[in-house]
C-alpha cells in the first residue's frame, strides 16, 4: 500500500475523517493541512486503517 492510499480504511473511518477535516477548515486551516490533521486524528483514535469484521482487532 502506497502512502496516501486510503483503501485500508472503513467507510466509517472515512466519514469521520471527512467530518474532522471540515471542522478544521471552518477554523481557518488550509484544505491540505486540515486533511492531514483529520487523518492523523483518525489514526490516533482507531489505531490506523483496518477492515471491520469478526475476529479482527
Amino acid at each position: 500500500m502506497s502512502r496516501g492510499d486510503k483503501s485500508a480504511y472503513t467507510d466509517k473511518q472515512k466519514r469521520k475523517a471527512e467530518h474532522i477535516e471540515e471542522s478544521y477548515e471552518n477554523r481557518g486551516l488550509s484544505e491540505k493541512e486540515a486533511e492531514r490533521r483529520a487523518w492523523a486524528t483518525v489514526n490516533k483514535q482507531d489505531g490506523g486503517g483496518k477492515k471491520s469484521g469478526s475476529g479482527r482487532s
